[in-house]
Order: C-alpha cells, then sequence, then structure tokens
C-alpha cells in the first residue's frame, strides 16, 4: 500500500458533546489537508444501542457497538479516540495502548494522578513499539494561540513576567440545573477546574514553555445540592424523567429529589512558573453572563500578547521596542496563509471557528502516527497537568497553603 493510500480505521468511545465535535473533525480532515494517511471514520462506541446507532448514522459513522471492549479488540480499528467521561478514560486507554491502538483522549487525562501515571507509563511503553498516543487540549490548535506561542518563542515578549488566565461559564448558575455527571467527583474527578481550568492550565504552559511548579488555591461550591437528572448529555438535562425544569425548580408542579454536588463550581489560584512568571488563573461555571469565556494575557519586558477566545481570530501585540510615540496595542488578524494552519482553509480575511481546532488536532494526529513522530500533547504532558489540578486541589483542602506540584514519574516533553 502507497503511503497516499494508507488508512487509519478509527473507532471512537461517546458520541455526546465531545464526541460529535470529534466526528466533525474526523469527517473534515481528510477534505481540507493533504496528509500522508485516511481516516476512516469506521465505528462508533456508546452504552444505548439506539442512541448510538442514531449518532453513527448522524455523525458519519460506518457501525456501531455498545461495547468498548469490542471495538479495542478489533484487528480493522488501528486508531481509538475516547470522548467518554473521565471515570472511564484510564481503563479505556490502558486497554486500546495495550492491545496495540494508537490512542486520542480527551482531556483531563484521567480522574486521579496515579490513573494519569498508569496511562503516562502505558504510552511510554507503547511508543517503544510505535504505538502513539495525544491527549486533547484542542485550544493549542487555534491559530492564533500557537502564533502566541511563537511570539514568546521568538522572544518577542523578552523575558515572561506575568501570566493571566481565566476561563468563565454560565451553564450551572440556576440551583435547579439538574445535577448531571460533570458535577459529581466520582465520574468528572473535579469540576470547573478539571473541566476548564484544566485548558488554561495547558494552554499558558504551551504558551509559555513554562511549568507551574507552586500554587495556593480556593475552591467553592455555591450550590450544593441539585435535583437529580432523568438523563443528560453533560451540559444539559431533564429532571425525573418528567421533563425540563421550569422556572421555578418543579417538574410537572412535583419537587424533584436531591443530590449533593461533590465537585468544585470555582477555582481560583495564584502560581509560580519555573522560568520565574507569576501567575493568576480563575475557572468557573457561574460567572453569569460568560458562555465560553477564555482569555489569556502574558507580559514581558519586552511586550504583551493577549488571546480572547470570544475573537479566536485575534492576538493583540503591544511592542514595548517601538519608538514611545508610536507604541499601543495592535490587533493582529490570524488569517493569513503564512500562519498557523490557515493555508488550507479561506482567503485571508475570512474567519475561522472552535470546531477548526478540532480538525487541526486530527490533522496533526494522523501526520504525527503516519510519519513517525511523537505527537503533542503527549500522555506525559497531560500527567504534568494533573499534576498542576492535584497540587491545587490539595492547597484548597489546606486552607490555601503554598503547594509544590509533584514531578512527574519521567521527564515531560517540552
Amino acid at each position: 500500500m502507497s503511503t497516499t493510500d494508507k488508512q487509519l480505521r478509527v473507532g471512537m468511545v461517546g458520541y455526546a458533546f465531545m464526541g460529535a465535535a470529534h466526528s466533525q473533525a474526523w469527517r473534515t480532515v481528510n477534505r481540507v489537508y493533504d496528509l500522508p494517511a485516511r481516516a476512516r471514520m469506521a465505528l462508533i462506541c456508546g452504552r444505548d444501542a439506539g442512541k448510538v446507532a442514531d449518532a453513527a448514522d448522524r455523525l458519519g459513522w460506518e457501525t456501531y457497538t455498545t461495547d468498548w471492549r469490542d471495538l479495542v479488540s478489533r484487528d480493522d480499528i488501528d486508531v481509538v479516540d475516547v470522548c467518554t467521561p473521565g471515570d472511564s478514560h484510564a481503563e479505556i486507554a490502558l486497554a486500546a495502548l495495550a492491545a496495540g491502538k494508537h490512542v486520542l483522549c480527551e482531556k483531563p487525562l484521567a480522574n486521579t494522578v496515579s490513573e494519569a501515571r498508569a496511562m503516562a507509563a502505558a504510552a511510554a511503553t507503547a511508543q517503544a513499539a510505535g504505538v502513539r498516543s495525544m491527549c486533547g487540549f484542542n485550544y493549542r490548535r487555534v491559530p492564533a494561540v500557537t502564533m502566541m506561542r511563537q511570539l514568546v518563542a521568538d522572544g518577542r515578549l523578552g523575558v515572561i513576567r506575568h501570566v493571566r488566565a481565566t476561563y468563565l461559564q454560565d451553564w450551572i448558575v440556576d440551583p435547579q440545573f439538574p445535577l448531571v455527571w460533570r458535577l459529581q467527583k466520582d465520574r468528572a474527578g473535579s469540576g470547573a477546574l478539571g473541566d476548564i481550568g484544566a485548558h488554561i492550565i495547558d494552554l499558558t504552559q504551551f504558551v509559555t514553555g513554562q511549568r507551574i511548579t507552586g500554587v495556593s488555591a480556593v475552591t467553592e461550591t455555591f450550590v450544593k445540592e441539585r435535583p437529580l437528572p432523568a438523563e443528560s448529555s453533560g451540559l444539559a438535562a431533564t429532571v425525573d424523567g418528567a421533563g425540563p425544569v421550569d422556572g421555578h425548580g418543579s417538574v410537572d408542579g412535583h419537587a424533584p429529589a436531591t443530590g449533593p454536588v461533590t465537585v468544585d463550581d470555582a477555582a481560583v489560584f495564584v502560581a509560580r512558573l519555573d522560568g520565574g512568571a507569576l501567575a493568576t488563573y480563575e475557572a468557573s461555571r457561574f460567572a453569569t453572563g460568560r458562555k465560553n469565556a477564555l482569555r489569556v494575557e502574558i507580559n514581558g519586558s519586552l511586550g504583551t500578547v493577549v488571546f480572547d477566545l470570544e475573537r479566536l481570530n485575534e492576538l493583540e501585540f503591544y511592542d514595548a521596542t517601538r519608538p514611545t510615540a508610536e507604541q499601543g496595542f495592535s490587533r493582529i488578524l490570524v488569517t493569513e496563509g503564512e500562519h498557523p494552519y490557515m493555508s488550507a482553509w479561506w482567503p485571508p480575511g475570512h474567519i475561522i471557528g472552535y470546531e477548526h481546532s478540532f480538525t487541526h488536532q486530527m490533522r496533526d494526529f494522523i501526520e504525527a502516527i503516519a510519519t513517525g513522530v511523537d505527537p503533542a500533547p503527549s500522555f506525559a504532558d497531560a500527567l504534568q497537568v494533573q499534576l498542576v489540578l492535584d497540587a491545587v486541589t490539595r492547597s484548597a483542602e489546606l486552607g490555601s497553603s503554598w503547594t509544590e506540584v509533584e514531578p512527574a514519574l519521567a521527564p515531560v516533553a517540552a
């Protein structure tokens, strides 16, 4: 088989929000980029036969199964894409790596440090046999974020002094929003911290090239009891099987049963990075009016760069090396063909969106597998993020005491 004829037969576990985003990317990537292998959407897995059959048809998969073990063991699957809640990441990914499958796993890598360590160790073993693995921090693949990293790496900001990162949502502000799996520690591992805080931890370390070494943190759960859901897709749910919650906390006039929220609603922490920078992080799902507001600002001795996800085709850049009379924040529209990833898309000025970051992610993963290169972020990189999450949790439990980030078992890729 020639390189251009090579296929990577993909099996994906999960079909809700992330499953849909990943499916769109698998459908699109070979139609946009000329790659050394083609992704074939061979098999999708979900527990409910009716729902996964519908998802296979709607999202473009050839067939489906209700048993992820069947998916992992099949000889006609080359890549396993894990888009499930965090409590099953480790079991599925470890089985897939042991079966010789390449693995793409959504973030955060696992629910616990011990799981993440086991996954990173298994990935290192599999790597020696040519089996590749990657964690799905898709915001690295936003062209403006990749360019932000280039500006820092090229020394345009000088010595990095401050990192300021926030990720704000409001989808659980209503206390009558149901107790979906993302609000349960045994399923999700943590709340806003792991769900969205993990993104800004990875993004800022990726952009600056510096690692978080210690933190002082506070977390809060504002609503400690919520109605029990009948069914849920993670960001939307019904209560007690009777339909959506009304504006008064009841369903069909009956008060719903409730259960405890066992994760954080918000996490705030300060941090030190190993290059000397001071950093602040805020992750909240209670920021009323903020739907998906991720913002990162990097201040250096020679300039500042700012990224705002709600304006994801742009960067703000302040160049302090220019004459004083010419200084000021400039807007860089990241849509030129020479900008990262943009050569395959539209003419300059024609913007792209959220879903494109997943297409870029699949492009990089396919290219790495086909050319025998280790993709990033690796499971070792994702383990390091997990160690930061753990340090934040421990600091908050100890009254915000300064807490060092534990070292990874093996050297972490830059």
